[in-house]
């Protein structure tokens, strides 16, 4: 934190690429400012990885040539995000790189977390709209688990579909899958 702490000037990608890996917090640079987040909690732990299974097992199914990320670094033109899920091109990850290329992202999915829901439920969406991510997913727990589809039109996010706890959703984009966010976050 110290790194952080003492730094002078604006902030660039590079200088937050720098910063020491840590766990308990996600660095992410919106313009020249370093925004520090929490590490997520149980509840949003438990769901992004059933989430990422159900994607992962989705994208095998067809034979997606892609692979699902939790927490990674991707650069967009306005700066460096870290969305909770990602959906990549496997090409653009066979190089294990630092971050991933805005091009090769298909998707990203935000849970909306109670500190940073502005900026999962606004300010992010702008920014991957801006960076034209294809698809965008929002994860809601409150007050039962739901999943907010949006696809990119015109270059903003329109929402297409909301998958309601208790029900099975069909969704065909970025490939076929079926989910019922019912079971994402409770024990």
């Amino acid at each position: 934190m110290s790194v952080a702490i003492g730094h002078t000037g604006p902030w660039t990608v590079a200088d937050v690429l720098a910063l020491p890996e840590d766990r308990a917090v996600r660095y992410e640079l919106l313009g020249e400012s370093l925004i520090m987040s929490p590490a997520p909690g149980v509840r949003h732990q438990r769901a992004s990885f059933r989430l990422h299974v159900a994607l992962d097992a989705a994208a095998r199914a067809v034979g997606a040539p892609v692979e699902i990320l939790e927490g990674v670094n991707v650069v967009l033109p306005s700066g460096l995000v870290v969305p909770d899920l990602v959906v990549a091109y496997a090409g653009a990850t066979a190089d294990d790189p630092v971050t991933i290329d805005i091009d090769a992202v298909q998707l990203v999915v935000e849970l909306v977390s109670p500190g940073d829901s502005t900026m999962d439920r606004k300010v992010k969406p702008m920014l991957y709209a801006e960076a034209a991510i294809p698809h965008f997913w929002r994860l809601e727990f409150d007050p039962a688990p739901m999943l907010v589809i949006y696809d990119l039109q015109g270059g903003r996010y329109v929402e297409r579909t909301t998958a309601l706890a208790g029900t099975t959703t069909h969704l065909d984009a970025p490939f076929p899958i079926a989910i019922d966010p019912a079971g994402l976050s409770r024990q």
